[in-house]
């Protein structure tokens, strides 16, 4: 079979490469190059570095709605069209364009958490478990009927660790699925639009800490946004990011934000408890465990985060 694929972060890679043991990858679609970093360098996208090495033509259109772009995925007249966090709205033109089947690998048990972020969302929800589910793309935002789900157990992983999980579970939902397409028709179920929910886009404001929240949303916030953001707060005029930490009980009755030990353990209270930092970044700095951290700077006991 035929393939075009349409993809742009690193979770959409490990399912890009097996859909290229599958069958003819003739043409592989991410979003544009963008600048990052101090230089302000063009960086390819990971999807884009992966079709490279595996010789693959790549596709950038700043538009992919737009009649030219159309027309060049027209021209490939693909059996299969996946379409794996591209991060571009697809038209109902590109929707009507392969043979057989047009198709998304979704990282949430669909019809929960539909959008842009479901790992991150899945974590700083504090659920419990989450999976991929692999649906017919429809227009509309993940509404389309799904054909099969994976699960997994969330546990303690952050969300990198989880990503690498699923992109991986993703990559053998998909391969399933071509072999049951390549047999005849395949089975989608529509999804149940009184359970919708939506994993919104992290912005900026997201990585801010509250430390009147309890423990275990400030943890699970801290997990959810790591490795790829961190979460931050402010300690006199500089903002530091925590990328893991622990939940500490802690009855004493103390302003939420108040360091409670800075020697040797960073300990944090909350509105219900306290945290213990194990992993954090000081401006323009690499992150460091919190050992290493505290050789070299230091909190200031008693000082409240967020206080006046």
């Amino acid at each position: 079979m035929k393939f075009i694929f349409m993809g742009t972060p690193d979770f959409s890679v490990p399912i890009l490469e097996r859909l290229n043991t599958l069958g003819e990858v003739a043409l592989v679609v991410s979003q544009e190059d963008k600048r990052k970093g101090r230089g302000k360098k063009f960086t390819k996208t990971p999807v884009k570095v992966k079709a490279e090495e595996l010789g693959l033509e790549v596709y950038q259109p700043a538009d992919v709605n737009s009649p030219e772009a159309i027309d060049k995925l027209r021209h490939v007249e693909a059996d299969i069209i996946v379409v794996v966090a591209y991060g571009q709205i697809l038209s109902q033109e590109i929707i009507d364009l392969p043979k057989k089947y047009i198709v998304n690998v979704h990282a949430s048990l669909l019809p929960y958490l539909r959008g842009a972020a479901p790992i991150n969302r899945a974590i700083m929800e504090g659920h419990s478990k989450t999976g991929v589910s692999l649906m017919k793309v429809e227009e509309g935002l993940d509404a389309g009927p799904v054909s099969a789900v994976k699960e997994i157990e969330i546990e303690e992983m952050n969300a990198g660790e989880l990503e690498d999980k699923l992109s991986h579970m993703g990559a053998d939902l998909l391969e399933e699925f071509v072999l049951d397409a390549s047999n005849g028709p395949v089975e989608f179920i529509e999804q149940d639009e009184d359970k919708k929910t939506y994993a919104n886009k992290i912005l900026k404001n997201d990585l801010d800490l509250d430390f009147n929240d309890t423990s275990a949303n400030i943890v699970n916030k801290i997990r959810g946004l790591s490795p790829h953001y961190g979460v931050r707060f402010k300690y006199y005029d500089k903002f530091y990011k925590i990328y893991k930490a622990e939940e500490l009980e802690d009855k004493n009755d103390l302003e939420a934000g108040r360091i409670i030990k800075s020697d040797k353990e960073l300990i944090i209270k909350t509105g219900d408890g306290a945290i213990s930092v194990k992993e954090i970044q000081a401006p323009g700095k690499r992150a460091m465990g919190i050992d290493d951290f505290l050789r070299g700077n230091k909190f200031q006991e008693n000082y409240v985060i967020g206080g006046k």
